[in-house]
């Protein structure tokens, strides 16, 4: 095992500016500097990704972001709910995306929610995750209710805030876990070969 610190990458799946996903992913990777990862953030407002077309796969910032992605042990990928899953921005994302980028990469899922418990985004996230074979941390962080759920980038509730500092700490502990055998999700996806 590496003895350099587990380098973890927070993408930001939401375009919002006041986005209470953005304040759940710096909690994480302030939890992940605490146990002692290197991170960064992947803020996909900040990057030019235009819709996914297969024959212009290295459009505007894809390749900025893939080698970002290749380099992290650990990924951190928080996403709004939008209409029972996740962001269009997150999925154009993860569509620049394939084995090179996640194969046997840590992958922790953090989901926020305007209203109850964003379950089918985390599940739908799970899914695609391990269609690139990426190792997903049984714990996921879901945060509801989302408009009391911070106040100037915190979490006004002390169980969510935990929740959500676990995975961080998570994605730390099994950043280089090396499973196996391949998922049977990634067996069947030969489009995620580039």
């Amino acid at each position: 095992m590496a003895s350099d610190p587990p380098t973890v990458v927070g993408v930001v799946g939401s375009l919002r500016d006041a986005s209470v996903t953005r304040d759940a992913v710096r909690v994480a990777l302030r939890a992940a500097e605490r146990t002692g990862g290197e991170t960064s953030m992947l803020d996909l407002r900040e990057y030019d990704l235009p819709v996914f077309d297969p024959d212009h796969d290295d459009a505007g910032d894809a390749e900025t972001v893939r080698r970002t992605l290749r380099s992290a042990d650990s990924v951190v990928v928080g996403t709004p709910m939008y209409h029972g899953s996740y962001s269009s921005a997150l999925k154009n994302c993860l569509d620049y995306c394939g084995f090179d980028e996640f194969d046997n990469t840590t992958v922790g899922l953090l989901a926020v929610s305007g209203g109850r418990f964003p379950v089918t985004a985390l599940e739908h996230l799970r899914s695609v995750c391990r269609s690139v074979n990426a190792w997903v941390i049984p714990h996921q962080a879901a945060v509801p209710n989302s408009s009391d759920a911070t106040y100037q980038g915190e979490f006004t509730d002390e169980s969510l805030e935990d929740r959500v500092e676990t995975l961080g700490e998570e994605a730390v502990r099994y950043a280089r876990i090396e499973p196996d055998p391949r998922s049977f999700e990634s067996t069947e996806n030969v489009g995620a070969e580039h």
